[in-house]
């Protein structure tokens, strides 16, 4: 078979440059293992579809890390408010919640998809777009040119329930995804097959992802806490560390407690900087304030109150209005680190008691399994690709979405520069065969 551009990977980036273009009038083919598209798009939406966000533009561009400038190119492309506008195009309405995070008005992810897909097989102009499901690429990629070069473009091959299928295409778009949810098709197979064209890559790791603590010389929680407490929330703390380049990291909001560490969206807004920590020095210690709106000087005269007969538990509880998860959090502390929490006499002074609950100590050893993370860091080195993310090794051959090297937090930047870099190899693709015809 062939065809002008072969699109290998279905999620929010492949489609977005299969929408680039088929409004450019270009036949598009795409290519992907599952059997239906946007698996992992639909998996994230079913707690609320999170499209974007709201903060200013100038501020939404700050998210990305060391790839501040790659990313705001793309978002200069399709900003924030273009993907809310792209969504209502397809007729579904945003509202912004009290995070400033944007959600379609139903929450839902499923109906964006329907309506995405309808347009994709159906524009009203351009050219509609041809899905292959299926089809599991097998890493090929050959020059089609007896002489070796990619002027005529590539073979593909492709596993499929009907047996081996080749594919000849004058442009192709990988949006493979990086090596997060292996499940749904994101298993970073790819990353030995571009190395051998001479790729630059960086190693796929966790992003976005939860942490095993260390308390002492144990790994992760003792068995009661993991028994009573895993699942449990942690709400309205406060999350503070150095990290390793010597930056201070303050941020309050919610985690959940694990089986063996912590997790959540306070975890994730700093995963990537706590991750870089733990491979500098081997662990990084942070602090939690379990009660960030109370002063020291108050909640040390609570504490220093008769207690009345009342347990510590009992005291921690109605006091001082802590959750049974943290107040097992402080009693874990207490009893498994003496030398850093001041063990089980802090427990009973309400000075060192006050600080314990304000500046709870723990380390955090390792990050969770990169098949268990939301999203993953490394992939293809944005140095390897010229600004319409086309590969210097590969002419015509583009990456988008997370098989591309950046990071950024959960609260829709993630998927807003997935959509924004799909755009961005779109339109590259256009360029691209408008030089070649």
């Amino acid at each position: 078979m062939s065809c002008p551009v072969a699109i290998v990977g279905g999620g929010p980036a492949g489609l977005m440059a299969a929408e680039c273009l088929s409004a450019a009038g270009v036949a598009v083919h795409l290519f992907d293992a599952m059997p239906t598209v946007g698996r992992k798009f639909l998996l994230a939406g079913i707690g609320g579809l999170n499209l974007t966000h709201a903060e200013p533009l100038e501020r939404f561009v700050t998210r990305y890390g060391d790839r501040v400038a790659a990313c705001s190119r793309w978002l200069h492309v399709l900003s924030p408010q273009g993907v809310r506008a792209w969504a209502a195009g397809l007729g579904i309405d945003t509202f912004v919640g009290s995070s400033q995070r944007v959600f379609p008005t139903d929450m839902k992810a499923a109906p964006l998809l329907r309506a995405w897909l309808h347009r994709l097989r159906h524009p009203a102009q351009g050219v509609p777009v041809v899905f292959h499901m299926r089809h599991r690429w097998d890493g090929t990629l050959e020059p089609l040119a007896t002489d070796g070069s990619p002027r005529k473009g590539y073979r593909l091959r492709f596993a499929t329930p009907a047996g081996t299928q080749d594919v000849h295409a004058r442009a192709v778009v990988l949006a493979l995804g990086g090596g997060s949810w292996p499940r749904l098709g994101s298993d970073g197979a790819w990353m030995p097959w571009l190395q051998a064209h001479g790729v630059p890559l960086r190693p796929l790791r966790p992003a976005n992802c939860g942490f095993d603590v260390a308390l002492g010389a144990r790994r992760g929680w003792s068995a009661v806490l993991a028994d009573r407490c895993a699942g449990r929330p942690l709400k309205g703390v406060e999350l503070s560390f150095t990290d390793a380049r010597g930056v201070p990291f303050a941020q309050r909001g919610e985690c959940v407690l694990t089986a063996t560490g912590l997790e959540g969206s306070l975890i994730y807004a700093a995963s990537a900087r706590l991750r870089d920590a733990i491979d500098a020095w081997g662990s990084a210690r942070i602090h939690l304030n379990l009660k960030p709106d109370w002063t020291r000087q108050r909640l040390t005269e609570v504490l220093a109150r008769p207690r009345g007969g009342k347990t510590l538990t009992q005291l921690l509880k109605g006091r001082v209005g802590l959750a049974d998860a943290s107040v097992a959090l402080v009693q874990e502390v207490a009893h498994a680190d003496g030398a850093v929490a001041g063990g089980v006499a802090a427990l009973a002074d309400p000075g060192r008691l006050a600080a314990l609950v304000q500046a709870l100590p723990l380390d955090l050893a390792a990050p969770r399994p990169l098949a268990e993370a939301i999203s993953s860091a490394g992939g293809v080195a944005l140095e390897g690709l010229d600004d319409d993310l086309m590969l210097h090794a590969l002419p015509g051959v583009f990456c988008a979405g997370e098989m591309l090297d950046w990071e950024a937090p959960t609260g829709g930047y993630l998927l807003t520069a997935c959509l924004a870099s799909g755009r961005v190899a779109g339109l590259g693709v256009v360029r691209h065969l408008g030089r070649n015809d």
